[in-house]
């Protein structure tokens, strides 16, 4: 299937048009159809000759009713643009246009309708004259009169032709079904309708529609249900798990997890457009007011007045409502920009944006130094190679910053030093994953026992093993202190132990009772969200461990000042005193 738009400023000939190509009525409302003025979007479909299913959107043509048509228009990969011969261009064609040129529509037919009334050339020259000067250049030209029949056989003719030249759709790409309809139907529930320009409907589907998550209950499309609907298409989607007031025109159905709902985007501007300081925002079938504020000479930060799941390379128009003018098409580049506070950083940020022209996945590891595989996807730029840890990319030369400045620090800490703890070293970093830590500890840097410090203090192997063995006893339960027993199991008495707590890979809390380094900052942290002043069992339950080890950890704690007690057998965090 195919969608197309049906646009131009001629309301009654375009739904005339519409209504012979398909033989159903695209004005659903009464005033619409009694005034021949399309107030509303209007759907229409057909089976052309060779077998291509179209379905029309048709929009409405007065400039009173712009945001209707935008809505329209938006997620609409082609364009059906009607002119009648007996009035020629208009104003609103021309508006029309613009707003496709701006949404970067470029595949369509010109139509010239009511040729039973006026001879059709002149309008057809002025269409190609208004169509060259845009991204619908060269597109083919039709002449019809829905009264008479003139011309139809032709038009859809020229339908099938445009639809072989349509991009193929993706299937497997994440859902974005811009609402454009809700209504409730008796016995069924919530229904919302939208073109689906992307991706695969099930019925069953978990879906998000605004922070709320939904469940398809049944599938449309072209009047026929199913139970399953593959992009290109217009659908009517049934929705269990929320009402006709959860839901409106500009909400999107989507793929959990899979978008990036954002309130403050990075784009590029059509060349040569002053830029003001509020517009509004179109894009797919939202309308959001928004604040501008100027980078470079094309590029610009917008703020929006609510979030919108967006990516980089989607398509929107800024227009100004109050002078019905529509400001300049965009192109979004970064939907999760860095804040601007230094003196120079919108200038700076003009520049990195200047340097590509739509960015890809590099682009953007080089603007945000770290991302995960799931984060790039979800902004529009799935990502290529091999991560550097976990779901992890980064920017190479962030990278390499990143590994010098660990080297740096650990080289400048005094020879015997048993190194810092992997979590102290993402902290160190800024780091949002301790995996990441250990993934930049390679020679002259290396892991032991959960820290990392210069190769050449690494532990003997045999010690090296019976801590890691150790490690992973307490990798579920970090404070099961290990007894006298298994300590001797494990090979960790004299020599063996004062290594490794020399070297910093076990730490010792008390006579025979040693933990693992980073276990004293998870207690602390742990022990800070207990409410104050708390008691050694309110301790114990919090850190799942017994009185053996709970008593001579806290007096540990007391003794570096990270809690203390307060008289009565009580105590308190030091971020709680």
């Amino acid at each position: 299937m195919h969608v197309i738009a049906t646009a131009g400023h001629v309301d009654h000939g375009k739904s005339t048009l519409v209504r012979a190509l398909t033989g159903m009525e695209p004005d659903r409302w009464a005033e619409e159809r009694r005034r021949g003025m399309t107030i509303d979007l209007g759907f229409a479909w057909t089976t052309l000759p060779a077998g291509e299913r179209i379905a029309f959107v048709d929009v409405p043509g007065h400039e009173r009713f712009v945001t209707n048509m935008l809505a329209g228009v938006g997620p609409c990969p082609a364009v059906m643009f009607v002119v009648a011969a007996d009035e020629g261009w208009q104003a609103q064609s021309a508006e029309h246009l613009a707003a496709l040129d701006a949404l970067g529509v470029q595949h369509g037919l010109a139509v010239v309708t009511r040729a039973d009334l006026a001879d059709p050339e002149p309008a057809l020259r002025q269409a190609r004259e208004h169509l060259d000067e845009t991204g619908l250049a060269g597109i083919g030209a039709v002449a019809v009169s829905a009264r008479t029949g003139q011309g139809l056989p032709e038009l859809r003719a020229a339908l099938t032709r445009l639809a072989g030249t349509l991009p193929a759709a993706e299937p497997r790409q994440p859902v974005r079904l811009w609402i454009d309809r809700v209504f409730t139907i008796n016995g069924a529930g919530t229904v919302v309708t939208g073109t689906l320009a992307a991706g695969t409907l099930r019925v069953g589907d978990e879906l998000d529609a605004g922070g709320r998550r939904v469940r398809v209950r049944g599938l449309q499309t072209l009047g026929e249900k199913a139970e399953r609907v593959t992009a290109t298409a217009r659908v009517a989607v049934n929705l269990r798990g929320a009402d006709r007031g959860d839901l409106s025109r500009g909400t999107a159905l989507l793929t959990p997890d899979a978008w990036t709902d954002t309130q403050v985007v990075d784009v590029r501007l059509d060349p040569g457009v002053r830029q003001r300081a509020e517009a509004v925002l179109h894009i797919g079938s939202a309308a959001v007011p928004v604040r501008l504020r100027a980078l470079g000479a094309g590029t610009a930060r917008l703020t929006l007045g609510r979030p919108l799941p967006l990516r980089t390379g989607d398509r929107g128009l800024l227009r100004d409502p109050g002078r019905h003018e529509i400001l300049a098409g965009l192109r979004v580049l970064d939907v999760r920009p860095p804040p601007l506070r230094r003196r120079g950083a919108a200038a700076a940020r003009a520049r990195a944006l200047d340097e590509v022209g739509l960015p890809d996945a590099a682009a953007l590891l080089r603007w945000h130094g770290l991302l995960t595989g799931a984060e790039l996807a979800s902004m529009g730029c799935p990502p290529a190679g091999t991560p550097v840890a976990g779901d992890w990319y980064a920017d190479p030369a962030h990278w390499a910053d990143l590994g010098r400045r660990l080297a740096d620090h650990l080289s400048r800490r005094p020879a015997l030093d048993p190194g810092i703890t992997v979590d102290a070293a993402a902290r160190l970093l800024g780091l949002p994953d301790r995996r990441l830590a250990e993934a930049l500890a390679v020679p002259p840097l290396t892991v032991e026992g959960g820290r990392v410090l210069p190769a050449g203090r690494s532990l003997p192997a045999p010690v090296a093993g019976a801590v890691a063995r150790l490690a992973a006893d307490l990798a579920e339960h970090p404070f099961h202190a290990p007894t006298a027993e298994r300590l001797e199991e494990l090979g960790l008495t004299g020599g063996a132990l004062a290594a490794a707590l020399r070297a910093g890979a076990l730490t010792s809390i008390g006579k025979n009772l040693v933990l693992l380094p980073g276990a004293l900052d998870q207690a602390a942290d742990t022990l800070a969200r207990l409410p104050s002043p708390f008691t050694v069992s309110d301790a114990r339950v919090a850190l799942d461990t017994t009185r053996r080890v709970a008593v001579p950890l806290l007096e540990f704690l007391d003794a570096r000042g990270i809690t203390r007690r307060t008289g009565d057998g009580l105590r308190v965090c030091r971020s709680g005193d």
